[in-house]
């Protein structure tokens, strides 16, 4: 039995991937800010951060936020790792770190390229965005009485249940340096999307596209953030929407 610890284990990805392990039967342990007895602040570190590694061989790390200081966690968890004697770190990254130049996006970058000069033994897995991420985004959207998306802009989502199977396959095996990504199943333009979750929603909604400027923006409309040649998820945005909201899955693209 091996004994894993994962940050963000609360989280959407972080839970699902705490679930697997422990139902293989693996001690876990889970970090994050305000769950007991592993509550730690990864960006602040402290004594805390030692105890939960403290006899850890693995530490899957899932743990991110878009407001910033993820750079600054990662050093004080791989300094703590090391000074733990942990043997393999896994981390989740961003299809598109590299070739997006967005500030969240570059911090993923930075992160991955400390963990490589770390001298701890590590994995990293880049995914592309998940599909509650999209559902996520669409309901904020469509507040208005108008859905607006960034016109051209296509998306690949992947089910993030898939996503943690994955990274509890690598976490159970040998430290693999940058494997290969993975992405979902379907390229999609926005719009195509937002359609389809209106219609599992049952919301009626003009969806408009509208250009934007800007670095970013030209990055995601060449999809900068895709893998077409890593399609190896198998659930559709489509079979996501009926799992979550009911209905049927055979909407097909928009």
């Amino acid at each position: 039995m091996t004994t894993i610890l994962v940050t963000g284990g609360t989280g959407t990805l972080g839970r699902l991937v705490t679930e697997r392990l422990r139902a293989d039967g693996h001690e876990v342990r889970v970090l994050s800010r305000r769950t007991r007895p592993y509550a730690v602040d990864l960006r602040t570190g402290g004594a805390g951060l030692d105890a939960a590694l403290a006899g850890a061989e693995t530490v899957v790390h899932c743990a991110s936020t878009q407001g910033g200081g993820d750079d600054r966690a990662a050093r004080n968890l791989l300094a703590a790792a090391r000074r733990a004697g942990v043997g393999h770190l896994v981390y989740i990254s961003i299809v598109g770190v590299d070739r997006v130049p967005m500030g969240y996006y570059r911090t993923k970058l930075a992160v991955e390229r400390l963990i490589e000069e770390s001298g701890l033994g590590w994995t990293v897995l880049r995914a592309t965005q998940f599909h509650d991420l999209l559902v996520t985004l669409f309901e904020r959207l469509a507040k208005s009485p108008v859905l607006a998306v960034p016109a051209g802009v296509p998306d690949q989502p992947v089910e993030v249940a898939e996503v943690a199977g994955r990274l509890v396959e690598l976490a159970l095996g040998a430290p693999a340096g940058r494997v290969p990504d993975m992405a979902g199943p379907e390229v999609r333009g926005l719009d195509s999307l937002a359609r389809a979750y209106l219609r599992a929603t049952g919301r009626r909604r003009p969806v408009v596209r509208v250009p934007l400027a800007g670095g970013t923006y030209r990055a995601f409309r060449s999809g900068g953030h895709l893998a077409p040649d890593r399609a190896v998820g198998e659930v559709t945005f489509e079979e996501y929407l009926a799992a979550r909201f009911g209905g049927s899955p055979t909407g097909g693209p928009a």
